[in-house]
């Protein structure tokens, strides 16, 4: 299904990938958008090897343009504001990587180049110090965010009440009829469920039209009342990917996982709690469906219960 850029997960890997692309393009003098061009060569002289490669080019082309439109928009604020802050700097406060990368979306290594020009650093042992206390304050920085997550339960339930766990369950139909309306490229990119509502990310490069929304809306509603049984079944993750379960398979998940089935119409790795028939969600209702962030859309949901 191939992977976005985005600010979670494999996403996220492919965004710093392609930025430091740019960020070095830009040293060696290139200008304008480029890495649209390179995406095209890379797709010309191994199409013939990886067909998937030609069956998605213009996605491909149009992913690579977003995400360096966007980059160098924020490449342009950062500088800005960077150099006002060198206007005002007698010293380098030791945090000042660490905040533009965060708050701006900065490079570290272009805050670095720019402050070398400047004057305020100088030579290679004062670059690795600079470098050294942002990868410190990084690393703490992502301590602190996966602490905050691990207090949620696993799938991004507030709790395990019969609220949630219906919609729990909401979204693994919504996930496939997502897929069924829009295409196989569609996959989670996060959720939170909350007794009132779902909350569902997935990767897709557009705002569903109104007729698409009616359309997944309609198909999880037929499911629900089929009154699907909902069953799991513990395996490998190889036997897992080889029954067609949805699921990040470059995960890491444990030697055995556990695999979902909504009667014939979705099977799905998870953890976290289900009802036993889909007759008990009543009926699904989208409330919203907008941006997450770049290439990733986010759906609001209910549902009635019985």
């Amino acid at each position: 299904n191939g992977v976005t850029p985005s600010n979670t997960d494999q996403g996220y890997v492919l965004r710093r990938l392609i930025r430091r692309a740019i960020v070095h393009g830009r040293k060696l003098g290139i200008e304008g958008d480029f890495v649209r061009k390179i995406s095209g060569i890379y797709v010309k002289n191994y199409g013939e090897y990886y067909t998937e490669l030609l069956e998605n080019q213009e996605k491909i082309f149009e992913e690579m343009m977003k995400e360096e439109t966007q980059f160098n928009k924020t490449i342009v604020k950062g500088e800005s504001v960077l150099r006002k802050q060198i206007v005002e700097m007698k010293v380098v406060p030791d945090d000042l990587c660490f905040e533009m990368f965060t708050t701006y979306g900065y490079p570290v290594e272009m805050t670095i180049e720019e402050l070398e020009h400047s004057g305020l650093v100088e030579g290679a042992d004062q670059k690795a110090a600079l470098m050294e206390g942002f990868e410190k304050r990084f690393k703490a920085h992502q301590e602190l965010s996966r602490a905050g997550a691990e207090k949620k339960f696993a799938g991004g339930l507030a709790d395990h009440s019969e609220e949630t766990t219906r919609l729990h369950t909401a979204t693994h139909l919504l996930h496939q009829a997502l897929k069924t309306v829009l295409g196989d490229h569609v996959t989670q990119r996060g959720s939170n469920i909350t007794v009132d509502r779902l909350r569902f990310d997935f990767n897709h490069p557009e705002k569903m039209t109104p007729e698409q929304k009616e359309e997944v809306e309609k198909i999880v509603n037929e499911q629900i009342k089929r009154a699907l049984p909902i069953s799991c079944e513990e395996m490998s993750v190889d036997e897992a990917k080889a029954k067609g379960a949805i699921g990040l398979f470059e995960s890491k998940y444990g030697d055995t996982v556990k695999v979902y089935m909504m009667g014939d119409f979705s099977m799905e790795i998870c953890g976290g709690p289900h009802v036993e028939n889909t007759s008990e969600l009543g009926s699904f209702r989208i409330k919203k469906e907008e941006s997450s962030s770049s290439g990733v859309r986010r759906i609001k949901a209910t549902v009635t219960g019985a």
